[in-house]
């Protein structure tokens, strides 16, 4: 609903300056690609610092800047909702799981250090713009302008840009996904709350261009939720909530009989693919399990070889090793990877590397296509209601290495994009595309966003349900503001 061709063409006409800031600085942006082509030396790195926007004007107890922790000169800025920010400078997040002297996040913040100067000369040309980021592959969140990032309640920086809207939508196509989990006897224990941890972390890596299914498989196929038997769904927000609430009431039982569930899941996305459905893009089973000791050969003649439209992608469980060929070759002979989980610490950089996979064609292609996401109400930076209070929607492009020896090899360097409040959006769009009834929209995949004449601003009180979802706008309520 509120799709039309007339949407869509109001988003280059709506805001003119910034879309043609953006599309001016395609040729410049992934430049960072040539920039970052790795032949520093970690000898040369090693005195290498940076501004760690959770370290910045912070001193020990001598008085001495910590490490990373140098002066950082901030004011507050009315433009960037009266945070206090640098103009001057861009600085670094980095989640606490990612060790933030790492020599490959070193290398990549390094060579990343061009991309100062670009945001600096955007927001020169165009000072309507907000905020401008590099999310990296590696896991570094470079933003401009530079802000001190305030932790959680338990000190922690849990944002990984990795895992936003903006990075997933630029960085894939979009895609149908089943995720398989073994749920037999030998899955028992710490196994199984890693196993849980990893689906969850595969959803939260899907949006609304995405379809899923959630499989369970002892000595039968169970579908987690029976309605969706045989189908794939929307990967919405309430889908895959729903989904997180069904996988946390797996219980272990039985041996598990890998060729059924495997069947079935080729046979939903076959059937997905000949009848049009989901998302006619990428394809891809997501494997779980601590061992698989079938002869599952014959279920990949059957359905998947020799095109391999499929991807399986296989998460070995658990620190035994026993079943590892088994599952490496499942993975590597349908165009997939394979990965081991060990610990829950692992499950969240091993989880991301399917991205990197689904990403290498449009790297080859050299595709930078710009995307769009849906509205969302972001409060990762804000501190007080006051200032989250404000519809956005995110702008972003992927980077590629294109450096000639790893030109074929399809390296995702990260995204960059921009946050671009849809009040700006709505002040630049002319009238005289607008009817009495359509008064402005925006539209992103299924999502959309009506902005009557005089409301552009959201009601200070918003539901529960948007409150507990900070990220994303309950379309049903925003339908209803009058």
């Amino acid at each position: 609903p509120g799709c039309s061709v007339k949407s869509l063409m109001l988003i280059p006409h709506s805001c003119p300056t910034l879309f043609c800031s953006i599309k001016e600085h395609d040729n410049d942006v992934p430049q960072l690609s040539y920039l970052s082509a790795y032949t520093n030396s970690s000898c040369c790195l090693s005195q290498f610092d940076y501004y760690n926007s959770m370290l910045i004007n912070t001193m020990d107890e001598d008085g001495n800047y910590v490490e990373l922790g140098s002066e950082f000169l901030l004011e507050e800025n009315e433009h960037f909702n009266n945070l206090a920010v640098n103009t001057q400078q861009s600085n670094i997040q980095v989640p606490t799981n990612v060790y933030n002297k790492d020599p490959n996040i070193l290398n990549a913040i390094y060579n990343s250090e061009a991309l100062n100067d670009v945001f600096i000369n955007n927001f020169q040309k165009d000072p309507t713009l907000t905020w401008q980021y590099f999310g990296s592959s590696t896991g570094f969140f470079r933003i401009y302008p530079g802000i001190k990032w305030t932790p959680d309640s338990n000190g922690v920086a849990a944002f990984d840009c990795r895992n936003r809207n903006w990075y997933i939508q630029a960085a894939t196509s979009p895609k149908d996904i089943i995720i398989m989990v073994d749920i037999s006897g030998s899955m028992k224990g710490l196994k199984m709350t890693i196993a849980k941890h990893t689906i969850n972390t595969i959803l939260d890596t899907l949006g609304e261009n995405d379809f899923v299914n959630v499989i369970a498989y002892t000595d039968y196929v169970r579908y987690v939720e029976p309605c969706f038997k045989g189908t794939l769904v929307q990967a919405d927000l309430d889908n895959r909530e729903h989904f997180k609430l069904l996988v946390e009431e797996l219980h272990v039982k039985g041996e598990a009989k890998l060729k059924n569930a495997m069947k079935e899941s080729f046979k939903i996305l076959n059937e997905a693919r000949a009848n049009g459905q989901g998302s006619m893009c990428n394809q891809a089973i997501m494997l779980i399990t601590d061992g698989a000791m079938e002869d599952f050969e014959s279920v990949f003649e059957e359905f998947n070889w020799p095109e391999r439209r499929v991807r399986v992608f296989t998460y070995l469980i658990g620190r035994e090793m026993t079943f590892a060929q088994n599952t490496k070759w499942i993975a590597c002979n349908n165009k997939g990877y394979y990965t081991h989980i060990s610990t829950l610490a692992d499950v969240q950089e091993n989880v991301m590397e399917y991205l990197h996979v689904l990403s290498r064609p449009m790297v080859i292609n050299h595709d930078h296509d710009i995307i769009w996401t849906e509205a969302y109400m972001d409060t990762v930076l804000f501190t007080t209601k006051a200032q989250s209070l404000l519809l956005m929607t995110s702008v972003a492009m992927p980077v590629f290495s294109k450096k000639k020896e790893t030109l074929s090899h399809g390296i995702l360097l990260g995204v960059v994009g921009s946050d671009i409040p849809l009040m700006e959006v709505m002040k630049l769009a002319p009238r005289y595309m607008q009817s009495s009834l359509f008064c402005g929209s925006l539209t992103a995949g299924s999502s959309w966003v009506r902005f009557p004449h005089h409301q552009q601003w959201l009601h200070p009180a918003p539901p529960a349900t948007l409150v507990r979802n900070k990220r994303c706008i309950d379309n049903g309520w925003m339908d209803g503001i009058q």
